[in-house]
């Protein structure tokens, strides 16, 4: 058991508040979930349950975190300093021998484990399996896995989703993968930001997430109804109040004059009045609010982006796709015409990613169509020390800055964000900013390497829905399988002797 008492954490840079008094239990069984928006403040809440070490240069923490459990966290990133290792040094501590099991599930083999192959030079799935299988063969009582799905091939995610869900461990994950988190959570916690992200807000529900997505919708509404039925009679109760007090009012003025008497009884009257209306303002301060909701983020192409359906936006062919001397695929081809959406999906360390950056080659010089790129490191087209206007107003122009604040505003960003280093914002943040950089730029032929791995399940469908309804072309790799179904009209498998078109419903 993990039990979580009164904990408050709030950022040093901008003293904005991402958990206030949460208490919180994770009972055995429990498989829960950590939703929200992009800088909300899921990692760093899952962090600080493992180590509040892990925060304190960029927070101020309090609280206790209860528990006399061994727990094993999974960080969303590989640590840096492991990059040199090779694998065999990083297993070397590890009874791989007796987990013969776990290596199976996760197609690492021995040999593969044993080897001189540096960490830093693994696919990004390559690196989420290999701490995958150490982490689980250090037999941990509670689990905290940061974004475990990210870059997985598909059957390693469905092997993953399995595993959470008929694991006896308690386990608490952050994950942007909305068919896991469908299959597998049984608690949500709602991290969110509201009233401008001036407030924080966690809401707990032990329930499946579609069924909590429900019961919020439903609760908001009712919500929204009652409150607006107050105000509503409200504004009734006040004209006829208002009409009344206007009546007795004139009655007063005239009368009183020529009828004393009369006078007496209207001013007692008018009393009555009056308390009538001290009682309905009274009444009004105990009006159901409405509901508090976080924003969704505004995400869309401009609608007059289009390419003809015959034109040829893409034919590659090469004999052999290559790592160094390393081959891993041979034969390869893809036409891509139009506006047509285009999958590419395969196992982890096939040469997706590879496959992408050579396509990406190919088209960012065309005159003829303006192609952008999202790659899966982003630092390969973030710099990180510069400010997120820098990047998306690149002559800093009054109008450029003006329009990117604009845009980032619709993302819900801060002026605090927009201002830092790109560096210090969360991976979902930055992948807002590739997102926004593709609009500004008004490409129109997109190159996405896992587009919606780090948007929050909240998020994602208005992104699946921006890329659906985009009017250019789109060639991408992911195991979204959301994505896969909803926005590519043509999904292809990577394996060693080339692409193969494959049929969306086997994902």
């Amino acid at each position: 058991m993990l039990e979580l008492k009164n904990i408050t954490i709030s950022l040093k840079n901008d003293e904005r508040y991402i958990v206030d008094h949460f208490s919180f239990t994770l009972n055995r069984g429990d498989k829960a979930v950590i939703i929200g928006e992009e800088g909300n403040g899921k990692s760093t809440l899952l962090k600080f349950i493992y180590g509040q070490n892990l925060v304190d240069e960029y927070c101020h923490c309090s609280g206790d975190v209860i528990t006399k459990d061994k727990m094993a966290y999974l960080p969303q990133t590989m640590e840096e300093s492991c990059a040199a290792l090779s694998l065999a040094e990083y297993f070397e501590d590890s009874a791989y021998y007796m987990h013969t099991d776990i290596l199976a599930k996760l197609g690492l083999s021995i040999d593969f484990i044993l080897s001189d192959q540096r960490l830093g030079t693994l696919s990004g799935g390559e690196k989420v399996k290999v701490q995958l299988a150490r982490l689980l063969m250090e037999e941990p009582d509670i689990l905290l896995l940061d974004e475990p799905t990210n870059d997985l091939d598909i059957p390693t995610l469905q092997w993953l989703e399995a595993f959470i869900a008929d694991s006896r461990l308690p386990i608490l994950y952050i994950s942007h993968d909305e068919t896991l988190i469908e299959n597998t959570a049984n608690v949500i916690v709602h991290m969110e930001q509201i009233v401008r992200k001036t407030k924080c807000r966690i809401s707990v529900a032990r329930c499946p997430y579609r069924e909590y997505l429900s019961r919020r919708r439903s609760t908001f509404a009712h919500q929204e109804q009652v409150a607006q039925k107050q105000r509503d009679d409200y504004a009734k109760q006040m004209e006829k109040w208002q009409q009344i007090y206007n009546r007795v009012d004139h009655e007063q003025e005239v009368i009183s004059r020529q009828n004393p008497g009369a006078g007496r009884l209207l001013k007692k009257k008018m009393h009555t009045v009056l308390s009538m209306g001290r009682r309905f303002e009274r009444e009004k301060e105990n009006f159901q609010d409405f509901p508090q909701e976080e924003e969704a983020i505004l995400a869309k192409f401009d609608e007059s982006i289009h390419l003809p359906s015959g034109k040829t936006v893409l034919d590659f062919s090469s004999d052999k796709l290559c790592v160094g001397e390393r081959i891993l695929s041979r034969n390869l081809r893809l036409r891509v015409l139009g506006n047509e959406h285009i999958g590419i999906v395969g196992r982890n360390g096939a040469g997706k990613s590879t496959l992408l950056s050579l396509l990406w080659n190919e088209l960012r010089y065309r005159n003829d169509i303006t192609a952008a790129f999202m790659p899966q490191n982003y630092a390969e087209a973030l710099d990180f020390d510069k400010t997120p206007i820098q990047h998306l107003a690149e002559n800093y122009t009054k109008a450029e800055v003006t329009r990117a604040r604009t845009y980032m505003g619709g993302m819900k960003f801060t002026h605090e964000e927009m201002t830092g280093k790109i560096g210090s914002l969360s991976g979902g943040q930055k992948a807002k900013i590739l997102f926004l950089d593709m609009v500004l730029r008004g490409a129109d032929v997109l190159l996405l390497d896992e587009p919606t791995r780090n948007f929050s399940p909240l998020s994602s469908p208005v992104v699946r829905a921006a890329l659906l309804h985009f009017g250019g072309a789109i060639i991408s790799v992911s195991h979204d399988r959301k994505y896969l179904n909803e926005v590519c009209d043509k999904v292809y498998e990577l394996r060693k002797d080339g692409l193969f078109p494959i049929d969306k419903s086997e994902e």
